[in-house]
């Protein structure tokens, strides 16, 4: 059974199209790669699947559960779910422990000395142990990513999304990051992961899908997909953002 299974998932903007008649399954271990011009609905999808928007059409299961239910207790379906946004979306008045700790504690009822062992052994495990007390205006931005992806491990997810992770980041703080996305993926972690890092994409993706105009237009291994594209669209993207095809 897929650990993520979407089936004719629709969102619609008023008279904009974001997703239409989206269908995907990531199995469990995976690393699927979103790959896409902007606003071809890589972050809708994400936010579709964490619940943070309500699709128009379509079911998404997780684990076999429909959590498009509307009687899901959606809290809940998030505690198994991390996501990462682009932007770190720490609180800056707090420390990076309190960071970590604060939707455990407050949103899932977690225990306050259970919560913060949790976050120190995710510091520890992102490489921050040392930087528990800090505020994030005193880490660099690759350290407050890694801060980030540590809260999104904190309740030992099922599933991680990541929404472009690396792009708000300069590029000597890129490979750390992508180091640790890498070590995710050799531990098993399921990941759905929208990127314009070809490179990571080739290295680490089981699968990449190609989104165009809200749906998945060719979907396959990296080296399909990328060095083969069979797609008019998929090659001209990859034109674009790479200065080839692969043909």
């Amino acid at each position: 059974m897929s650990l993520l299974s979407l089936r004719g998932i629709r969102k619609v903007y008023g008279d904009n199209v974001v997703l239409n008649d989206f269908g995907l399954d990531v199995e469990p271990g995976e690393c699927v790669v979103l790959i896409g011009a902007s606003g071809s609905g890589k972050s809708t999808l994400l936010r579709c699947v964490n619940l943070l928007e309500v699709v128009d059409d379509g079911v998404i299961e997780l684990d076999g559960v429909d959590i498009t239910d509307p009687r899901v207790d959606a809290d809940r379906i998030r505690s198994r779910i991390g996501i990462v946004f682009q932007s770190y979306n720490l609180f800056p008045h707090l420390s990076v422990l309190d960071n970590i700790t604060l939707a455990p504690i407050r949103v899932h009822r977690v225990p306050r000395d259970v919560a913060r062992a949790r976050a120190v052994e995710m510091l520890e495990r992102v490489g921050l142990g040392d930087k528990a007390s800090a505020k994030p205006d005193e880490l660099s931005g690759g350290q407050q990513q890694r801060a980030a992806i540590a809260r999104a491990m904190v309740n030992s997810p099922q599933l991680m999304l990541l929404d472009e992770v690396t792009s708000a980041l300069d590029p000597e703080l890129v490979g750390e990051v992508l180091d640790l996305l890498r070590e995710l993926k050799s531990e098993g972690m399921t990941m759905l992961v929208c990127t314009h890092e070809m490179a990571f994409a080739r290295e680490v993706a089981d699968r990449v899908c190609f989104l165009h105009q809200g749906r998945p237009l060719e979907v396959g291994p990296p080296a399909q997909v990328l060095d083969d594209p069979q797609e008019p669209r998929t090659r001209e993207f990859l034109r674009r953002v790479s200065g080839t095809t692969g043909r």
